[in-house]
Order: structure tokens, then C-alpha cells, then sequence
């Protein structure tokens, strides 16, 4: 059954490959979204503690004033937006790096004397959402704060609020806080050093959300010009992949349509090419079994046909046998007990009574020797005897054995070339040549009439085919011609145009398909022809010792495919030749 394809493989490949692709980026996305920040947080984190390490180890070793670490120092807050004060015990400034001086200062105390207010997650978030949409005037007070801030004065409404506390120890506390003014978010690492200095590290978060938002939009941008030239690829790469199954699925409906010619010609080093190369053995493996199984049917049907041919041609041949048998078993019966019974006592009608019943059994036994040699003929059992002979000489030898027939039916017998008059050498069997020319004449004889005024004529006449290597051999008599539908059945066993009057003469029908046994025995041609005032039987002879050609046994049935029709030149449109 053949299965109804809905959708290809390289449709699949590439639905595949898009929703792989698809999922990945969605789950980069998602991760972006949810870890990113923390990512980034982490990183803050890490930054701050690399810073305090370095100034605390400084401040221990008293090379924390010194231009090298101070250019050292610099570097680290400038790469990490990170804003540095350091004070000693009386509250001055040991270092400070950072644009608003005033706020660093504010918030460390803001840590040292605990006045920074709590506020909830929830609370901030909107107020993050509120300085969004406050829009140019937020952004106005910032830039008024920051320049107020810059000058060292505080802004009256610098609030800040303490959003979580990430670490907290002996020495320092780690901590994100949001600034009111600025609606900001920043994480603040605030403490004292080993020698007993104050110090205040604070970096905005705000660069690390923007920093998240950035890369969110970047991998976005860059995922879906990797989805187009994934896209693209994939398409490449099925085609490639599916045009030798495109192939191999020609190849394999070609051969559900039995065509065994169409091969895979790729020439692939993979598992596709293996397969391609396994289906073009199969193939041929097939071709030949199919082949094999074709010639062994054809064979079976063949033998199957015969047999029934050889049934109907044994019930045909009881048949046919049985009524000729019935007439002669008939009249010898009904004559025997006319004897017995001595229905006539005169010597005359005695001797009459058995003459007919010597004329019935002869028939009958002529019968019988014509079927034994019919049947040794179609059932291969007659040898060909090969010989080189003279034909003139044997049909003249013919003719004066037959002379005495010619004599009753008061015929004219002429015969071109005359017996003398040139020799004819042919290749063949002369004892059954002789058997089909006399069986020709005989009929011949049998079948001559009048022709106008003049007795019945029989022309005998030998004409040379050179080119075929051939003699042809005619006997002609003037009569009826044959009736066309009966023309292709006078060859078959018991077949009489003209029952009544073959019987008069002893005919049993078997004549002609002796001949026909011979002449297919010879592989040689014969045939008969309607003139318009008579008929004319013929055969061929070899003229050359030649080996016998292959040909198909005869089969043992009528073949109406053999009868052709023969026109010659002079002939009628219904002259015709059996051949």
C-alpha cells in the first residue's frame, strides 16, 4: 500500500531546526532575564571586595597616600563606576574618588549613626515607576541636586533608604539602598580598616540593569540574524540531505512499478549511499529473479498448454477414429452375416460380397498404416536421413508407380522439367519426399476433372529458387478450387472438404496431415493455392547440404496463425497457400 507523504523530510529538518533554535533563544532570553542581573550583581559584589582588600592592605602598610597606589586606586573605581572616601579618626579625608564628595561623606555617617530608613521591595518599585513618569522635572531636581552636591552642600529632600542588608560582619556591611532624590539604586560597602580608618565604597546598580536591558536587546538582535542564516543553512544542508533519498525514492517506485532499469547514481559515503548501493543490488537481484520466475511460468503455461492440447487431441483423434472406423466395421459386419445367412447362393454374389469385404479391410488397414506413421512423425520418431539425390528422377519413379491410378482417371500427367531432360541435386530425405509427392499426385488424381472439352490436366513443374537455396515443387489439377473457410483445416487429421466423395474413393483424411508432419520434420515450406480452374499443392527442397535451422517443435494442433495468404503474379484474389 502505498503510503500518502504529507509532509517531507527536509520540511521536517527544517521545522526542526527552526524550533530548536527558537527554544534556545528563549531560554537564553529567560536566563538573561532572571540571572543576568543577579550575574551582574555578583560581579559588583566581587569588584567591591577586590577594592577594600587593596585599601585595607595600604592603609596597614601606610603606602595608601602614595601616587602609585592612588593611580592604582583611581583605575579600579573608574572601570567600576565606583565611588571611594576614606577617612581617619578625626573625620579627614585620606582619599576620596568620586564626583559628589558631599554624598559619600553624608552617607557614611548616615551608616555610622544608623539614620537610614527601611523601606519594602514593593514601596520601592513604585517609586522607581514614579521618577519614570515624573520625566523632565525629576531629571531637572537631579541635575540641580547633583550641582548642589558638587558644591559640597546637601539637598534639603537627600533621603535614602535601606533596601537589603547582603552582608554584615565585624569589620564592614554590605548593603543596596535606594536614593529618593534620584530614584536610584546603588550598593554601598561601608566600615573600618585595620589601622582604625573610615570607609564608604558606593557604585549605582542603575548601569548593571541598563547594562542587563542592553545585552537582552543585543542577544535578541543578534538571535534572530542567526535565526536567518540558521534558516538558510538548514535549507542548504537538507537539500543536500534529501536529495539522494529524493533519488532513491524515485528509484524504489520505479521498481514497485516492476521497471528494474532505474539505478542510484550518487556516489555518497554514508549510511544514504549505502542504501542507495544495497537497492541497486536488490534491483538487479530482482530483475533477475523476476526474470527467472517469468521464464519458469512461461514454461509451466507452455507444458500445461500442451498437455491439454495432447487431451483434445486424444479425444479428437478417438473420436475421428471411431467414426471412420464405424462405416468399414459396418459394411464388413453386414456382408459377413450375408455370407453366413446365404442370402444369395450364386458364386457371383458371393464373390461380390467378399470383394466388398476385402475392399473394406483393406481401407481400413490403409488407415491404420497412415495413422502409426502420422503418429511416429509428430511424436518424433522418424529419423531425417539426409542425401544428395536427383529429384527429377525420384518424382518420374513416383509418376510410374502411380500410373496405373492415372490411367483410370483418363488424366493428362505432364511434368517441367520432362524425366530426362536435366537432373535437379537436392539435400533431403528421399523415402519421406517421396511419401509427400505421392501423396500430392494421389490427391491430385483423385480430384481432377474436365477442364472444358480436354480431359482433366496434372501439371507437375520444378522451378529453381536460387537465391533461397530452394527448389519449388507444384502439383496442379484441373477441378474445383477448395472452399476458402476450408482451406486452413485441410491439413488436420480426418478433415474432408467433400466427405461423400473422399469416401467413394477410400480417402481417410490423414494425407495431407501427413504431409505437414513431414515438412515441419524437414523445416521446409509447403503450402496450397486456388487457381481459377483448378488447385495446386506445393513444397520446397533444399538445394544445399545445409544444417538443419533451429526451429520450434510443430505443435500438434491446428495453428491458424500459419496460414498466410500467397498472392502470386497471375493470381486471383482468391488464390491462397498454406505455409
Amino acid at each position: 500500500m502505498k503510503v500518502n507523504r504529507r509532509y517531507s523530510i527536509k520540511t521536517q529538518i527544517m521545522l526542526m531546526f527552526l524550533l530548536i533554535m527558537m527554544g534556545t533563544i528563549l531560554i537564553f532570553l529567560i536566563f538573561n532575564e532572571f540571572f543576568l542581573q543577579k550575574f551582574y550583581l555578583r560581579d559588583k559584589e566581587k569588584q567591591l571586595g577586590e577594592i577594600y582588600t587593596d585599601i585595607n592592605e595600604a592603609a596597614s602598610s601606610g603606602s595608601i597616600t602614595s601616587e602609585s597606589f592612588s593611580s592604582v586606586l583611581q583605575k579600579s573605581a573608574g572601570r567600576g563606576n565606583i565611588g571611594i572616601l576614606v577617612l581617619d579618626a578625626e573625620s579627614r579625608t585620606i582619599t576620596s574618588y568620586s564626583t559628589n564628595p558631599g554624598i559619600l561623606m553624608k552617607r557614611l555617617y548616615d551608616n555610622m549613626f544608623d539614620m537610614n530608613q527601611q523601606i519594602s521591595s514593593s514601596e520601592a518599585g513604585k517609586m522607581e515607576e514614579g521618577s519614570s513618569d515624573s520625566g523632565q522635572v525629576d531629571n531637572q531636581k537631579s541635575l540641580e541636586s547633583d550641582e548642589e552636591s558638587s558644591e559640597g552642600s546637601m539637598p534639603g529632600d537627600f533621603v535614602t533608604y535601606i533596601l537589603e542588608i547582603l552582608m554584615k560582619n565585624d569589620h564592614y556591611t554590605l548593603q543596596t539602598v535606594l536614593d529618593r532624590s534620584t530614584a536610584s539604586r546603588y550598593m554601598e560597602l561601608w566600615g573600618t580598616l585595620d589601622n582604625g580608618y573610615l570607609f564608604l565604597l558606593r557604585s549605582p546598580l542603575e548601569s548593571i540593569q541598563d547594562a542587563a536591558s542592553i545585552a537582552n536587546r543585543f542577544f535578541l538582535y543578534t538571535a534572530v540574524i542567526a535565526l536567518a542564516i540558521g534558516l538558510t543553512a538548514a535549507l542548504t544542508m537538507s537539500r543536500r540531505i534529501t536529495r539522494p533519498i529524493l533519488e532513491l525514492t524515485a528509484v524504489s517506485d520505479r521498481m514497485n512499478q516492476l521497471d528494474f532499469s532505474a539505478k542510484y547514481s550518487g556516489h555518497d559515503r554514508t549510511e544514504v549511499g549505502q542504501l542507495g548501493s544495497n537497492i541497486n543490488e536488490l534491483s538487479s537481484t530482482l530483475e533477475k529473479t523476476i526474470s527467472e520466475l517469468k521464464d519458469a511460468n512461461a514454461r509451466l503455461e507452455e507444458d500445461i498448454r500442451k498437455k491439454e492440447q495432447i487431451d483434445d487431441m486424444r479425444k479428437e483423434f478417438l473420436s475421428n477414429v471411431t467414426h471412420e472406423l464405424k462405416t468399414p466395421i459396418a459394411l464388413i459386419q453386414g456382408y459377413a452375416e450375408g455370407l453366413e445367412d446365404c442370402v444369395n447362393d450364386d458364386p457371383e454374389s458371393r464373390d461380390y460380397y467378399a470383394s466388398v469385404i476385402v475392399d473394406e479391410a483393406g481401407k481400413m488397414n490403409s488407415m491404420v498404416q497412415k495413422l502409426l506413421s502420422l503418429n511416429h512423425l509428430e511424436f518424433g520418431g522418424e529419423t531425417v536421413n539426409m542425401e544428395h539425390f536427383d529429384l527429377v528422377g525420384l518424382l518420374a519413379h513416383c509418376l510410374e508407380t502411380e500410373k496405373k491410378l492415372v490411367e483410370e482417371k483418363q488424366a493428362v500427367v505432364t511434368m517441367n522439367p520432362a524425366p530426362g531432360e536435366k537432373e535437379m541435386m537436392v539435400w533431403s530425405d528421399s523415402f519421406l519426399l517421396e511419401e509427400v509427392f505421392t501423396n500430392y499426385f494421389s490427391n491430385a488424381c483423385h480430384h481432377v476433372e474436365v477442364d472444358g472439352t480436354e480431359r482433366g490436366r496434372i501439371e507437375i513443374r520444378l522451378l529453381e529458387e536460387a537465391e533461397k537455396n530452394r527448389v519449388r515443387v507444384s502439383v496442379f489439377n484441373t477441378g474445383k478450387p477448395i472452399p476458402a473457410e476450408s482451406i486452413p483445416r485441410i491439413w488436420e487429421k480426418f478433415y474432408k472438404v467433400d466427405k461423400a466423395r473422399t469416401r467413394a474413393y477410400g480417402g481417410s483424411g490423414i494425407g495431407l496431415s501427413i504431409v505437414k508432419a513431414i515438412m515441419e520434420l524437414l523445416r521446409e515450406q509447403y503450402g496450397v493455392i486456388n487457381r481459377e480452374n483448378g488447385v495446386e499443392f506445393w513444397f520446397t527442397v533444399r538445394t544445399r547440404n545445409e544444417a538443419m535451422e533451429t526451429a520450434p517443435e510443430p505443435e500438434p494442433q491446428d495453428r491458424l496463425s500459419d496460414l498466410l495468404n500467397l498472392q502470386e503474379t497471375g493470381q486471383s484474389e482468391n488464390d491462397r497457400s498454406v505455409v
